[in-house]
């Protein structure tokens, strides 16, 4: 067999045999309604070309960006052309053109950030899944607390912020391989900082300085079938509640009503609701636990729901340990060698219990049964939010006041898949 050179195939360009426009049609008794898009394009090196490959080297892709018509189905609009975020990106630095996972990972970021304008805040997201979500006192904290949520994971990863990046920011991204840095805007001599970073995808969206305006806002989300069929549904709109909006969880059992015995503090309202935004961003069945306004364990796309919950609680021990090592010695974990230092970071880890003590566990949907939601209460979280609606709700509540755990319901289901 012919030695094929595998690290070259990651820097090809594949052909693009896209055509430049694109338009779709819906077809009622109404009439028809139509989408166009035009074919998005940079130019690197005297190259014009558009996404570097898709999913894989090999995979040629195309991205496009919606330029006219409108979709009315029923009491639903679709977004109007012009309000460009990940589908117009203007590259401000790139050594090569970016992949669709560079787009798509800044969008899913853009799809969590957009309820967070309102303070500083970091989005870093590796295969379209965040790695570490923080909110700060400036763009910098916000940016470090992401991080060190998850720095192992965050390797490589897409960096996303919704202020413009200042010199003190970019020298702490600079710290760390990232594939693509995404802002509104970056102040005077950041671009020099980024420079050292040849590859480092570089790119400005002015919209995200109006990312609260895309709430609420709707798009229609196309699923391929292997066999050419397509499903076809209205995204996904979580609700942005206040405590309000939230409600006090209860369930009647064979005739018996369960009622929760404590409600949240302020301060645990304030991140069961950051917790349940960014839980829309994060792939089913996923559980994460959320401490301070920022991330401190997420479980994705896990098919049972205990299952979930122990891998974000198991993650988080392991990032704990990591970001105390890199913080204390300037090390991973991983790299240390030194039994009594080991064992210093482990009992550390051991009496935080993972970062998880006093935590809010969120749930993407409701606790079948109340061994979900007992791994969360046997690390020390201090509240839960979850969906609702379970037959043995009652079993969780009951659970949740034994251990003298808040548990609300928002009353909306928040799968991504």
């Amino acid at each position: 067999m012919k030695p094929v050179n595998l690290k070259s195939s990651y820097k090809t360009l594949m052909a693009d045999n896209f055509p430049p426009t694109m338009e779709i049609t819906f077809s009622g008794p109404d009439g028809k309604q139509s989408l166009t898009f035009e074919k998005a394009a940079w130019r690197l090196d005297g190259i014009e070309k558009g996404l570097r490959y898709g999913e894989n080297p090999g995979q040629e892709a195309a991205l496009y960006r919606l330029v006219n018509g409108n979709l009315y189905l029923g009491e639903v609009t679709s977004i109007k052309p012009g309000r460009y975020l990940a589908s117009d990106v203007e590259l401000l630095q790139s050594g090569k053109h970016p992949g669709k996972t560079n787009i798509t990972d800044v969008d899913n970021a853009l799809n969590i950030l957009r309820y967070f304008q309102d303070t500083p805040c970091t989005v870093i997201v590796k295969h379209n899944n965040p790695c570490g979500v923080a909110k700060g006192s400036s763009l910098s904290e916000s940016y470090y607390r992401a991080n060190m949520a998850d720095r192992i994971a965050a390797f490589g990863g897409a960096i996303t912020l919704n202020r413009e990046v200042d010199k003190e920011t970019a020298e702490l991204i600079c710290q760390q391989y990232s594939e693509v840095v995404a802002a509104p805007e970056y102040g005077e001599g950041v671009l020099d900082i980024f420079a050292k970073k040849k590859n480092l995808r570089i790119m400005r969206i002015a919209n995200i300085e109006r990312l609260q305006s895309f709430i609420g806002e709707r798009v229609v989300d196309f699923k391929s079938l292997m066999d050419g069929g397509l499903i076809v549904q209205w995204s996904y709109v979580p609700q942005t509640p206040q405590k309000e909006d939230l409600i006090t969880a209860s369930a009647i059992y064979k005739d018996r009503e369960y009622r929760i015995k404590r409600l949240p503090t302020d301060s645990e309202y304030e991140d069961l609701i950051f917790g349940w935004l960014v839980e829309s961003g994060v792939t089913s069945n996923s559980v994460i636990y959320v401490k301070n306004g920022v991330t401190v364990g997420i479980g994705t796309g896990e098919q049972d729901r205990v299952g979930v919950a122990e891998i974000a609680r198991d993650k988080a021990y392991k990032k704990t340990a990591d970001r105390i090592a890199f913080q204390d010695y300037q090390q991973p974990y991983t790299r240390i060698t030194d039994p009594s230092l080991l064992a210093g970071i482990d009992e550390r880890v051991k009496k935080e219990r993972g970062g998880l003590k006093g935590s809010c566990m969120i749930s993407d949907a409701f606790f079948p049964f109340k061994d979900g939601v007992e791994v969360g209460i046997k690390e020390g979280v201090s509240a839960v939010i979850q969906p609702g609606g379970s037959e043995r709700d009652f079993e969780s509540i009951e659970a949740c006041n034994e251990a003298g755990v808040a548990m609300v319901f928002t009353g909306q289901r928040s799968f991504k898949h």
